[in-house]
C-alpha cells in the first residue's frame, strides 16, 4: 500500500505551542488521532487569532475546511508540549492550503509527531457562496 508523504511548503507562518492533554490519550497511552485533529484545529484558530481573524470571520469571510491529510510519524504521550509550525502552501481565487509540522522536543533533539494539510475555502454562509481569499489574509499567506 502507498503512503502518504506530505511535503512541507517553505514559508513559515506561524509557531504555536499547545500541550497534550489527559483527555487526549487513547486506549495505547499516546495521543490519539481524533485529538490530533483537534490540535491541529486548535493550532489554525489560534495563528487566525494572532492577525485578528476567527474561522468565521477573516476580513468579512468564513473559512470551510475541505481536505484534511495526516501523516502519523511518531508517538506523542501525555504532558508532551507540541510545538506546531505552521506554513502556506497553495493559494487559489478561493481557497488556501495550511501545512502543519507537529513536533516534540524529546530528549533534547526534535522528534516530528505528525505532518498535516488542510485546505480551507473563503465562504459567505449567509449567500451560501465561496467568497475569494481576502487581502488581508493573502498577504499573510
Amino acid at each position: 500500500m502507498a503512503r502518504l508523504k506530505i511535503e512541507l511548503p517553505e514559508k513559515l507562518v506561524a509557531t504555536v505551542t499547545i500541550p497534550v492533554r489527559i483527555t487526549d490519550i487513547n486506549y495505547g497511552n499516546h495521543l490519539g488521532h481524533n485529538s490530533l485533529v483537534e490540535i491541529i484545529h486548535e493550532a489554525r484558530v489560534q495563528f487566525l487569532n494572532q492577525h485578528g481573524f476567527t474561522e468565521l470571520n477573516v476580513a468579512g469571510t468564513a473559512l470551510i475546511l475541505t481536505e484534511l491529510l495526516v501523516e502519523f510519524i511518531n508517538e506523542s504521550f501525555y504532558n508532551d508540549l507540541l510545538e506546531i509550525n505552521i506554513f502556506s502552501g497553495e493559494i487559489t481565487g478561493v481557497s488556501f492550503e495550511l501545512f502543519y509540522e507537529i513536533a516534540v522536543n524529546r530528549n533534547e533533539r526534535k522528534m516530528i509527531i505528525a505532518l498535516a494539510k488542510t485546505a480551507m475555502v473563503c465562504y459567505n454562509y449567509e449567500i451560501k457562496k465561496v467568497r475569494p481569499v481576502p487581502p488581508e489574509l493573502k498577504s499573510i499567506l
